[in-house]
């Protein structure tokens, strides 16, 4: 899955063949916090979702950056995937 990070938007993008998929993002000193999904209309693949994120944190991994959830489902997906509980800030528990 192609993941573009479009720091201009604040978003990683990737394109689906129902459309494109975007995680709204914001920073604050060495942590990302990820705050939104946007889906296409309808859209309803959590695997898909499960995949941009996979590829999202390896690339917060590549930058050394702590990863903030807000979006309940980025928390759900943190729940699913333990290996990457490393990523959150310390005091955030999930």
């Amino acid at each position: 899955m192609e993941v573009k990070d479009n720091a201009f938007a604040r978003q990683f993008e990737s394109m689906t063949p129902e459309g494109p998929i975007t995680i709204e993002y914001s920073f604050q000193e060495k942590k990302i916090f990820l705050t939104k999904i946007n889906t296409p209309e309808n859209f309803e693949n959590p695997e898909t979702i499960d995949n941009l994120l996979k590829s999202i944190m390896e690339i917060n991994i590549e930058k050394k950056l702590r990863v903030v959830p807000i979006h309940p489902k980025i928390v759900a997906f943190f729940k699913k995937n333990p290996k990457y509980k490393e990523l959150l800030p310390p005091g955030i528990r999930i």
